[in-house]
């Protein structure tokens, strides 16, 4: 087996060594000097030839492994994973995609979207998408509130696409955090995602059009666009949409995704397959609808760059919100679209709502530019991997070997599958004041597994404690995939 040549490596001590690392790894993969099989040498022996911290190198290989571009091999070591393919070079600066035909134009569409699903306790430990809310520095954020409201031009009225000041800050964040290609014209704030994804069905779907969509997926991205469309189930492979499973030829207007915490498997797209999945946007005239959902809690090394910043003029619709960073109520989030886009967007967004509320935008804006969000969001990072350890670790040693972890790195939840029907599983918790979500709920077609979505991240070790408890107590009485649900 061939084994990775390091001797044409070189460092610049001044700039940041494992952002340099990753890339000469990924660079060597990329353009076949280390093709798929290859073992790499040792962590120490790397870290000892390369002069660096093995620290440095074990942070690489993890980041690459989350990416699945290199897999470990019991007693073995780390190699290159072995279905790997031929990774397509990272376009450069000057590379624009074209399109093989004219990308979608806005339409009017004639049906309202549709409202929210009743009936749902959210504010159970265990609920998914729910911070931490305890943790949330509420003093810091109440003075910058009451600073707002002394300010007499926020009584009044704005623009319907958000206050400049907090596009300014949303875009400065963007671009040092997740690589988005952008300026303070391009966003749009919204009411959350959830309003995103319904001015995408507003602006572009007609009754009887078609979308693409993960399988499981987004149970909110599947209401707001199956409001209008027929949806179309991309199945999934190593727990992120399978990108060879898309057609080469395809009337559908749009395509939804979460690549970097596929939800709610919580699996990361790898580069490779980004760029594949751009090309394929490019090839077919379809926009991508990028929901970069749990960007921030990443817990293995840097997360890879957004889609919408790997190449100029990316056919690509991104949407974030502070929902998960910040507090669900604050009901605020951001949408990023190319500048051909933006008057629909707008016009789309003063038919539906006018302007988000201004007191609260101009408080988040000033939260982003004090540096007290870069802080939050560093200090929940640690606070949900450490929650996430010891709920694993409960999970590992409680549940009986019928249980198993399937995404185990998702931001703020984990899916576990067991030998139970899962919505039996939920209303036996919901019972106990504990909240989850039926992971068969999120397929589109026929769902080949039953477990739970729990979102630990509003729980605290004594409720991870009596969730497992009460999990491990449940008989088994789940049917066979194939009839289950």
């Amino acid at each position: 087996m061939p084994i990775a040549d390091i001797r044409e490596i070189t460092l610049n001590r001044s700039e940041a060594l494992q952002q340099q690392l990753y890339e000469a790894f990924m660079q060597r993969i990329q353009d076949g000097r280390w093709p798929a099989g290859t073992r790499l040498p040792s962590s120490r022996q790397l870290a000892l030839e390369l002069g660096i911290s093995r620290n440095t190198v074990l942070a690489v290989c993890e980041q690459l492994k989350a990416e699945a571009t290199l897999e470990s091999r019991t007693g073995k070591g780390v190699f290159v994973a072995a279905d790997v393919r031929a990774l397509p070079e990272r376009p450069d600066a000057g590379h624009t995609l074209r399109a093989s035909a004219p990308m979608p134009q806005p339409v009017t569409p004639s049906r309202q979207v549709a409202g929210r699903m009743p009936g749902f306790d959210n504010s159970l430990p265990f609920t998914p998408g729910l911070p931490d809310l305890k943790a949330f520095p509420l003093k810091i954020w109440n003075r910058l509130v009451h600073q707002q409201e002394s300010r007499t031009r926020l009584l009044g009225y704005d623009h319907p696409q958000g206050l400049v000041r907090l596009r300014e800050q949303v875009v400065e964040y963007l671009i040092s955090a997740r690589g988005v290609r952008c300026r303070p014209e391009q966003v749009i704030v919204t009411a959350g995602a959830q309003q995103a994804l319904s001015l995408i069905a507003e602006v572009f779907l007609r009754d009887g059009d078609e979308v693409l969509i993960e399988d499981p997926g987004y149970r909110g991205a599947q209401r707001a666009l199956g409001a209008r469309a027929g949806l179309l189930p991309v199945p999934l492979r190593h727990q992120v949409i399978d990108v060879s499973c898309l057609p080469s030829r395809t009337e559908a207007q749009l395509l939804y995704c979460t690549p970097t915490h596929q939800y709610p498997m919580g699996g990361i797209l790898s580069y490779g397959d980004r760029i594949r999945l751009l090309e394929w946007a490019g090839s077919t005239a379809t926009w991508i609808i990028e929901d970069d959902y749990d960007s921030e809690f990443y817990f293995n090394g840097r997360p890879i760059p957004a889609l919408q910043g790997l190449m100029p003029e990316a056919p690509v619709l991104y949407l974030g919100s502070f929902s998960k960073t910040l507090f669900p109520s604050l009901r605020l989030g951001y949408l990023v679209v190319p500048d051909s886009l933006v008057p629909a967007f707008v016009a789309a967004k003063h038919r539906i709502s006018g302007e988000s509320p201004l007191q609260t935008q101009a408080a988040v804006a000033e939260f982003l530019a004090s540096g007290q969000f870069n802080r939050h969001v560093r200090r929940m990072r640690e606070v949900y991997r450490e929650k996430w350890q010891r709920f694993e670790h409960l999970l590992l040693e409680r549940l009986p070997e019928t249980w198993n972890i399937v995404a185990e790195s998702a931001g703020m939840h984990v899916v576990v599958t067991g030998p139970v029907r899962d919505r039996d599983a939920v209303a036996h918790l919901q019972a106990a004041g504990l909240g989850s979500a039926p992971l068969s709920e999120h397929f589109l077609s026929e769902p080949s597994s039953q477990g739970l979505v729990l979102g630990f991240a509003s729980a605290s070790d004594s409720d991870s404690r009596r969730c497992v408890e009460l999990l491990a107590g449940m008989p088994a009485n789940v049917s066979p995939p194939d009839t289950a649900r």
